[in-house]
Order: structure tokens, then sequence, then C-alpha cells
């Protein structure tokens, strides 16, 4: 424990952020960092809880506590192996997780909880500066090749692991560039992409074999993997909610990913193929009031949208825990993004019922309604009707649907190769083995148990790979462990 009264002495603060103004001007990240005396205070404020609910609200497992003791201490080496021991992207975590740990740290009972995810920043970052962060070498090789299929974070947890326990490991990605949703759907201004890129080059140096621009069902036939000993799927879950009401054919109405993804492109100085959807001098609506509906918002004002307005067809939020959301698990709270700060109107419990257009087929226009819900005895909405009178047009020429994700692409793929899907569409395969239907294919991450966060992709593809890992090897880790031979 850095210091035992720590938590008492000292308050949770944040890293500074540049202003609204200022970063509504570029596409950089935002968020400066700690001082070494404001890191050393917040890192204090960790009591070393003998039972730490944090380790069990983070899905990694992350030794926090003990990371926590290490940064007071300015261990820094130290307080890296910790904390890689567990997670192989804290850069990532770092930055884009809702950080369900700080919603199960004992001191959030009564207090602001410990500021888990900016000292996990600080940690991996320092870590590069002082060139602790080391490419992999497999003094002892095993022989067999594995094909990850997905360059995100699930499919490059599991490359990391499969690499690091002596297997040959080639990931394929079907965009021009590695990173999944890390690369082409978070913004920019959350994650810059040099991020990935620097970790793409350790992983490089630690001999995965990267091929972009190879879509396996698509260009590369599925019978290709054939070759290797195994094969983990890792694609994501890509297929969109439609919102199909009057109008949805629109000009002007986009899924959200569409949007953002093409102004990674544009930082990234990488070729748009498509029609341009820009927000600038537009009323934007954005439906989905999740992470995906915020990045909407903060990419069109920086495109210089004329207003910003986001919906969500639930109720909104409470601003503290009730007694449907105790403490430890993670409340479902009223949330104000930087995104938000940065100007939009926020409007809840509204449905759309159709888009209206103008004489040239582009959207004017959605026509909305106010709904009211019915909750159950502990507050939680249960169902809803239409307030009566409250339908109106609200102006808009952009329109982006943020309403989450239903499952991974059929065609291709999973079609060629004949794995079994569940009643959610995704693939079928338990958090036992992760073994798909198919012989040797198995499956982490989004496409196995649907949209999730980036810490439970990692933490899928670790878990995926530990099961591939035994079952090429034909015994477990303890029993691998008892022939002298290191898999984390």
């Amino acid at each position: 424990m850095g210091k035992p009264t720590g938590f008492l002495e000292y308050e949770r603060t944040l890293p500074q952020k540049d202003t609204v103004e200022s970063r509504k001007q570029n596409y950089q990240e935002f968020v400066h960092s700690y001082s070494d005396d404001q890191l050393n205070n917040q890192a204090a404020r960790c009591m070393n809880c003998g039972i730490p609910f944090c380790h069990s609200g983070c899905p990694l497992g992350n030794v926090i506590p003990e990371f926590n003791d290490a940064v007071y201490d300015a261990r820094w080496e130290e307080a890296y192996n910790i904390l890689i021991s567990t997670n192989n992207f804290p850069e990532f975590t770092g930055r884009i997780c809702p950080a369900p740990c700080e919603a199960a740290c004992v001191l959030g009972i009564n207090k602001s909880p410990v500021a888990i995810e900016e000292i996990e920043k600080h940690i991996i970052e320092i870590a590069f500066k002082n060139n602790f962060v080391k490419a992999n070498k497999n003094l002892i090789k095993t022989g067999k090749s594995i094909a990850v299929i997905g360059g995100g974070p699930a499919g490059l947890a599991a490359a990391a692991q499969l690499n690091k326990a002596g297997h040959d490991v080639v990931l394929y990605e079907r965009d021009d560039k590695v990173g999944g949703l890390l690369r082409y759907g978070i913004p920019d201004f959350k994650l810059d992409k040099s991020v990935i890129d620097r970790r793409v080059a350790v992983m490089e140096q630690s001999g995965v074999v990267f091929r972009t621009n190879a879509e396996v069902g698509g260009n590369v036939p599925a019978s290709e993997l054939q070759a290797y000993d195994a094969i983990v799927l890792a694609g994501g879950s890509t297929i969109p909610r439609n919102l199909p009401i009057p109008g949805r054919e629109l000009k002007g109405v986009h899924y959200a990913m569409e949007f953002l993804k093409q102004q990674n492109k544009r930082v990234g100085n990488s070729p748009i193929d498509v029609e341009e959807i820009h927000a600038a001098g537009k009323n934007v609506l954005v439906i989905g009031g999740g992470d995906t509906g915020s990045d909407c918002v903060g990419t069109s004002n920086r495109h210089g949208a004329k207003s910003v307005t986001q919906f969500e067809l639930m109720p909104q939020p409470p601003k503290e825990r009730t007694v449907a959301m105790p403490w430890p698990t993670y409340p479902m709270l009223l949330k104000t993004t930087t995104s938000h700060e940065e100007g939009c109107q926020r409007h809840w419990s509204v449905s759309t019922k159709a888009f209206l257009g103008d004489e040239n087929g582009h959207v004017r226009a959605a026509l909305v309604v106010d709904l009211e819900w019915e909750t159950d005895a502990l507050g939680r909405p249960m169902k809803f009707k239409e307030v009566e009178g409250s339908e109106r047009e609200l102006p808009c020429e952009l329109v982006t649907l943020a309403m989450g994700f239903l499952h991974p692409q059929h065609e291709g793929l999973l079609q060629q190769l004949g794995v079994k899907l569940n009643e959610r569409g995704n693939v079928d395969a338990t958090e036992t083995d992760y073994k798909a239907s198919a012989d040797k294919v198995f499956v982490a991450g989004d496409m196995r148990r649907g949209q999730s966060l980036v810490v439970w992709a990692i933490s899928e593809g670790r878990e995926c790979a530990r099961k591939v890992d035994e079952y090429l090897m034909g015994y477990s880790e303890l029993e691998r462990k008892d022939k002298a031979v290191s898999y984390a």
C-alpha cells in the first residue's frame, strides 16, 4: 500500500484537457498527462483492499493494487511488468475503456473511485518512453502455425499470446491497416492511430506476420486456412442494427460506422472509395445514446456542423446508483462525454417514426414522438407508449444510426468454413473451450460473445489463445509449466 492515509488526504482528479474550442479545430488527442506529484497522489488513493473488488470488475483481472503501489514508489518497470502480465494493450484500454474496474473500486462506495484507467495509461506510456516494452524473442518454437482472422483487439491479443507460446502466427486483416474498430471506428481524437502502429511494430518484431487487404472468404479463399494447424476467428460484430422506418432509403441517412470510418481515413490519408459523408453546415441527428453516438457527436462538431442533436429511445439514466444497480455492479448512469461537452442537444425517451425527404431525395427532417415509460418496482424501464400530441418534425440533413451491432458478417468466411451459428447470429462456441463447430477452428471476441467492450475483446483473445495452445500441444498450461515452458 503506497500511503495508508492517501485515500483520506487526496481527492480524485483527472488530467487537464485542451479547451473545447481548441480541440474542435483538429483530430488530435487532447487529454494531458499528470504531473509527477499528481500521479503519485492518485496512486496513493488506492487502499490495497483485503478483497480488491476492482480485480473482478476488470474482465482481464488486472492486478490493480499492486501496480498502484509500484507507481506510488516510482518503480516503473515493476509497475509495467505487473500491468502487462494481464493486459496486452494497456495503451488502448487506458484511453477508451469505460473502466468497469473503477465502478467496482471499494473507495467508490462513499467517495470517488481511484483513477485506475489514467494510472494504467501513464504506466504504459512511461514504459514505452523508458524502453521497457521489448519484442518477444522465443527461444523455443513449437513448429505449429496459426491463422488469426481479424486485426481488432481480440485478434491482436490472441496473436500476441500465441506468439509468446512459441507458435508461428499469421494475422489476416481485410482493411488496409491493422486495428479493427480501434483503427476505423474510434475517432483519432480519442485514440491516435500512431498508438496502434507502435504496438503493431512490437508484434512484428516479435515474429507475428500481418497480411492486410486480405479478406478471408473474399479475395483470400477460406480453403487457404487449411494449411494452418489452428484457426482463430476474431472478426468482430460488424452488422449494424438498422432502423427500418419510412424514408430510411433517403440520401443523408447513414450507419454511424460509415461516417466514422471515413473520417479515420481522412486523418490517416487513406483513400475513400465511396461517396463522402460530411457534416459541415448541416443539422445532424445522431440516433443512439451510447459511445458510438457520442463519437458521431464529436466528429460532427469538428466537421463544423450547424447543430448536433442526439436521441435515445430509453429514458434518461440516473446520475447516481439506484437499488437496481448496487455496488460493485457496473451502473448504467448518465454519462456526459468530452464530445457532449463540445456541443450537443441530448434528448431521451424519443422515438423516430419516419425520415422526411426533399424533392431531390435527400433527408430534410425526422418525424419524432416522445415516449412515456412504465417501470418495475426497482425503477427499471419495461414498456413505453407514445405521448399524445408530441409528434413533431426535427430538421436534419445528416442522420447517423448508432444503435449497436447485431452479429458478425455471415457471407464469405463463416459460410465457407461452415461454422454453426447461435440464435443471436454469432459463432457458436462456449467459454469452456472457445471451439467452433468446424475442425480446428476457434473463435474469440465480438464474433463469439456479441458487441462488447475493448477490454472484453482483449480478455477473449487471451483466453481463446490459451485454449488453442492446449489443443495444439496436447496438455494444459499447468502441465506445460511442469515441462518448464513459459506461456504467459
